[in-house]
């Protein structure tokens, strides 16, 4: 009777442990890495929003950023709107 309470305890608790380590922990690095990232957004980034915009950043403060599209467009965004930075694209020439 004590042993099948000791097996389901320590079942638990190697439970709540994988869960931690496959589902947690992963997220708070990604959430830390996205924060790390958009404290350091500049001028002239290249971002993608969160909406699949493309654009180069031109003037932000503290809240909020604003993008300047292809078109020439100018969009104004909170902070958490900006997806990923853009990597340059490298052309493959046949």
């Amino acid at each position: 009777m004590q042993g099948d309470t000791f097996t389901l305890v320590g079942f638990m608790i190697l439970m709540f442990a994988a869960f931690y380590f496959l589902i947690i922990r992963p997220q708070q690095k990604r959430q830390k890495q996205q924060q790390s990232m958009l404290s350091d957004l500049k001028r002239g980034d290249r971002v993608i929003t969160i909406g699949g915009i493309y654009g180069v950043i031109e003037a932000l403060d503290e809240k909020s950023i604003v993008v300047k599209t292809e078109s020439g467009a100018l969009l104004r965004l909170v902070r958490g709107g900006v997806a990923m930075k853009q990597e340059d694209e490298v052309t493959v020439q046949s």
